[in-house]
């Protein structure tokens, strides 16, 4: 599962969303009797359907529209969900919303969601984030390590606020993230928001907001300083991603990843992901807060949206 001088930290920011949780709604009845809760709203000739579930504790693991699924949700690692890194440690130190490796394609997740409240167009989480790995496992990213945590669930929390058609744009969703880190850390890898999308999204392409070019983007992998979008081959259908707090002078200490996962266990398992991400060095326990959007349609239809996006941020720049 995967910063920047402008990140903002607030301490003790998300009060008043935990008090509106508590007031409103429980993770135990925020969600239909199928375990689900969504969110819709019109762009062009469809709905944009935004679903999460109890079965990811919370994290985004349907989006749709046109007829057309633009997430790939086959195990507790994909979706559209957060995570973090700490200390360098990368999978071996790695807090993940929707849940664990060993959670795999099962119903339950390791990730405990707190509380659940929608609206129209607005889901609001609170998640008490699993550990990747169990402890005493490792994978290929710990570099001979295994997991430096000695439970399976973690006492770090993510508490995010999903708005569909943020800023009048109907096909954009803001994904206001806080990660609540409860102590002190050398460094961290905040991957604020990263989609998985199935294999048929197979174009890459990066946005640059300065003259307004998009342009054919490797497969990579790894991180560039300019949003990403993936569309299918027909460029009908497309997702990306951009954010106000990564303006292109913070990378590498944030920035934009790509990645292609073709050789997978099992045959229909292939994936290709995109991410937005903020590094941070000496972190003291309390509330890291980013800003991402999501931006959903034709090919055109996000770049469209996204040039919109940049121009407001930066009107918004002092």
């Amino acid at each position: 599962m995967w910063l920047h001088p402008s990140v903002r930290v607030r301490f003790g920011a998300a009060a008043g969303v935990l008090v509106a949780l508590a007031v409103g709604a429980s993770a135990a009845t925020g969600f239909g009797p199928d375990g689900r809760a969504t969110i819709s709203g019109k762009f062009k000739n469809s709905e944009i359907v935004v679903g999460v579930s109890a079965r990811t504790a919370g994290a985004i693991d349907s989006l749709t529209w046109n007829g057309r699924e633009f997430i790939n949700a086959y195990d507790h690692g994909r979706e559209l969900q957060s995570a973090s890194q700490f200390d360098g440690l990368h999978e071996c130190f790695n807090p993940t919303e929707a849940g664990s490796r060993d959670d795999g394609r099962g119903p339950v997740s390791t990730s405990k969601l707190v509380a659940l409240a929608t609206t129209k167009n607005r889901i609001t989480t609170h998640t008490r984030m699993a550990f990747w790995l169990a402890p005493g496992e490792t994978s290929p990213s710990c570099r001979g390590g295994e997991a430096a945590n000695s439970r399976a669930s973690s006492d770090h929390e993510l508490i995010k606020t999903v708005t569909l058609g943020a800023h009048g744009l109907p096909n954009v969703i803001e994904h206001a993230v806080t990660f609540r880190v409860p102590a002190n850390y050398d460094s961290a890898v905040f991957e604020a928001l990263t989609a998985y999308l199935p294999a048929g999204f197979s174009k890459f392409w990066t946005y640059d907001p300065a003259d307004g070019r998009l342009v054919s983007l490797s497969e990579g992998p790894g991180e560039q300083p300019l949003p990403v979008i993936i569309s299918t081959p027909d460029e009908n259908y497309a997702l990306g991603v951009f954010s106000p707090d990564l303006p292109q002078r913070g990378w590498p200490r944030g920035g934009y990843g790509r990645f292609r996962f073709d050789a997978l266990r099992e045959p229909d398992n292939a994936t290709v992901k995109l991410n937005c991400v903020f590094r941070v060095a000496a972190v003291n326990a309390g509330d890291y807060r980013f800003v991402c959007y999501s931006i959903v349609g034709s090919l055109a239809d996000v770049e469209a949206a996204m040039a919109k996006l940049a121009a407001m941020s930066k009107r918004r720049m002092p």
